[in-house]
């Protein structure tokens, strides 16, 4: 806190512990389905907001069609393969994990009902047809990767060991 010209200023110290605390903050907070939905909602207003002529397109519906139903079909084969395995498929609670589920589309990707999100982002953005929208799918990633996917492995780890590792090696996270 600082006092200039009879004004009380008050700053924030950024460093390391509270940038650790901020990201610690947010870990496991959101579920992937609102953070889903906020990107849905973003690529719309960008949609509606950016008129530069060359950067908007038209997609043929079918492009978009296939998308979801691929996104579709990949997230209900890993919710199928959770429900078989009769394990947690709530993503705030991997300490109520019973087992690690490896078989199935789990053989080629680790998070395959994040994937089928991200698919289903991008069918959005071809649907409302900017470039500007595809940009919110690296900031998905980005956000389901830092606050999301690492605490989950985090925990499958501890759970796990030496399992989950040798699972981790052998399966890309996004395929």
């Amino acid at each position: 806190m600082l006092k200039e010209h009879g004004v009380q200023i008050n700053y924030l110290y950024i460093n390391q512990s509270n940038t650790d605390y901020l990201m610690k903050y947010f870990e496991l907070k959101i579920p992937p389905v609102v953070v889903f939905l906020i990107c849905v909602g973003l690529i719309w207003v960008v949609n509606q907001w950016t008129f530069i002529a060359g950067l908007n397109f038209k997609t043929d519906s079918g492009i978009v069609i296939i998308m979801l139903v691929i996104g579709a079909l990949i997230g209900v084969l890993g919710i199928v393969e959770f429900r078989r395995e009769s394990t947690t498929v709530n993503p705030h609670k991997p300490n109520n994990t019973s087992s690690l589920v490896t078989s199935g589309i789990y053989t080629f990707s680790r998070n395959p009902m994040y994937l089928a999100l991200l698919i289903v982002l991008g069918a959005a953005a071809f649907k409302w047809g900017s470039l500007f929208g595809f940009l919110i799918l690296p900031l998905f990633v980005y956000y389901m990767n830092q606050f999301q996917i690492k605490p989950e492995e985090a925990v499958l780890e501890q759970i796990f060991g030496e399992e989950f590792l040798e699972y981790k090696e052998e399966v890309r996270r996004w395929a």
